[in-house]
Order: C-alpha cells, then structure tokens, then sequence
C-alpha cells in the first residue's frame, strides 16, 4: 500500500525535502502500523529536515516527532485496530521514519491511547511542545509551586512550548510574565494570559549579578543561556525553574548563591525519553483539569504540501505559535 510522506534526503553534502509516494513495506519492522491523521512541527523536526546529524544519522528520512491517528493493524497485545492513540517522542522522528508521513509504524510501547475528553486534532495542538510544557508545570507543582507564592515566568514565550506554558499557568490561576525578543505580539500575549511582557534583551547579557533582586518563585525557561542564567539569580526564597531548551546556548555560566542561599531547585525536562506512564498523567490532566478550551485559536493548519515552507520559516525564527499538520 502507497502513502505520502515528506522525504529529506541528501545529495552531495545539501539536504532537500519533498514530498515523495512510499510503500508502507519501507516503514521499520516494528509491531503496530497507525495511519496518522495529524501531526504538528517542532524545532527538532526542523533541525532533523536540514540534515542535522545530531538528531538524525541516516538518510532519506521522514522526520515528525508527533503523531496522532488510528492503528490499522498491530500483533502487540495492548492495543487494537481502531484505537485512536498519541505517539510523541522516543526514536520517531529521528532515526524511526516519524509523522510527516501519512502511516507510521512503531512499537506498542511508545504509544498512548487518546484519552476520552481530548479530540486527536486536540493532542496534535499540543504536540511535543504541549507535552513539555505540562511536564515542565509537572515538576514544579510537585516541588510545591502555588499562585499565591508570587509572580512566575515564561521565556521563549511565542514558540510552541512557552504559549501552551503561558496558557497553563494562567489556567491554574499563576500570574505571568511572558519574557519575548518579539516586543511586537505583546498585544498576542496579554490575550493568552500574561500579565507583563518584557524584552528578552534586559536578561540576554553577561550575568547581571551573582544575586539579583527576588522577583520570580518560579518559571518555566525554553531558551536557556545568559537569559536562563540570569533568571536564576532573579528568583525567590525557594524557587524552582523547570528548564527545557536551548536556542540561546549550550552553557550555563550563572552563579551558586540562588542554590545555596536562598534554596533554589533547577529541573532540567526531557520529554521525548519520559516514561510512557508519565506521559499518559499529562495527557490526561490535558484533557481533564489542564484542559485548554481554547486551545485549537493559535494553530495554524496544513497540509503535507505546505510543510516544507513552514520547515524554512521556524528555522528562521519566523514562526509564532504552533503548526498543526491535517491529513486527508
């Protein structure tokens, strides 16, 4: 059986990306076949769709670190044909042909079945973004974190994680200040629940201070770097940041005192290797207590055909919001 999927491949050292006509005998011999209605872009996927050998070693490759559809056929002994399941992470996307294709194929053991309350166009409107963004609030609601302990903050605020971050602690009734280099969607940004909006070029400098005036008890970084590091000197008796990116560096040269002085914890978030258990909490608080009613107002959808445009455009560091993947 034929199937549309995007291709990267490689000719002479040049990564090109098409959309391509595949046999589904070319998906990996893995145990349950999903035909997938919708998937969603990422900065990974991006990266994987420009040939970058730190996510992806071999190619031709479909990358999609998301996937949402119905399994077709499977010989696992967990779920069924019809299931309507979540698949986001692990090795799809990377080195396992991924979700910009129109059928995946990937062990019972990476997959989710869709909880009752959340549509699949839904979990694709959260993605892997969405997922990181609730393991990062995750974290810190069982460090202890709670409204009435002060102002927390998000940065990196117009990608896909901080505008679900933002939605979910204003949800939980946290007062925000959404930290952003794009001055221009303040207006975006108070509409999805911040309180303030500042420029991320006041925090973007060698470290401020080794202790700086307590403004935050906690936040949720997708940016890392000098804006993180000067973050942590900002934060309060007891603080917790929950860090999950690193578009603005690989080093973190900040200082001791927040730790050790006023108790600070740092939680570094790994969404694509949690534990499948520990997904299933999120999407399930997503579709119960964490549930964005206005969830699908921010994405953009497309088809395949379009997907390579929005490739070039999130690696330019054009794209706002999430871009939600529709197939027929």
């Amino acid at each position: 059986m034929d199937y549309r999927a995007l291709i990267t491949s490689e000719d002479n050292k040049t990564f090109i990306n098409s959309i391509e006509k595949r046999n589904i005998t070319d998906l990996p011999n893995n145990d349950t076949l999903i035909k997938v209605k919708y998937s969603s872009l990422n900065y990974k996927d991006a990266l994987s769709a420009s040939g970058n050998k730190g996510v992806t070693r071999n190619y031709p490759h479909t990358p999609g670190i998301d996937a949402a559809g119905i399994i077709e056929e499977t010989s696992g002994n967990v779920f069924k044909p019809g299931d309507e399941v979540i698949v986001t992470g692990y090795d799809m996307g990377m080195n396992t042909f991924g979700g910009f294709g129109e059928y995946i194929k990937v062990p019972q053991e990476w997959i989710v079945k869709k909880p009752d309350n959340l549509s699949l166009s839904e979990s694709m409107a959260f993605g892997t973004a969405g997922l990181t963004a609730g393991l990062c609030l995750r974290k810190l609601l069982a460090h202890g974190l709670k409204p009435e302990d002060g102002d927390v903050f998000v940065s990196g605020v117009t990608g896909g994680v901080g505008i679900i971050a933002l939605m979910l602690f204003k949800k939980l009734g946290f007062n925000v200040t959404a930290i952003t280099g794009k001055l221009d969607q303040e207006e975006f940004l108070k509409n999805l629940g911040a309180n303030q909006v500042i420029d991320r070029n006041t925090l973007d400098l060698d470290l401020i201070s080794p202790l700086q005036k307590p403004i935050y008890s906690g936040g949720i970084d997708a940016v890392g770097g000098k804006i993180l590091a000067n973050l942590i000197c900002s934060t309060s008796q007891r603080a917790a940041i929950a860090c999950c990116g690193m578009v603005g560096g690989l080093s973190l040269d900040t200082s001791i005192f927040p730790f050790i002085l006023r108790g600070l914890s740092l939680f570094g978030i790994d969404s694509a290797e949690s534990l499948i258990d520990v997904k299933k909490e999120i999407w399930s608080n997503f579709s119960s207590s964490w549930k964005l009613e206005n969830i699908d107002e921010n994405i953009k959808n497309i088809s395949l055909d379009e997907l390579p445009n929005e490739i070039e455009k999130i690696l330019k560091g054009n794209q706002i919001g999430r871009v939600r993947i529709v197939y027929d």
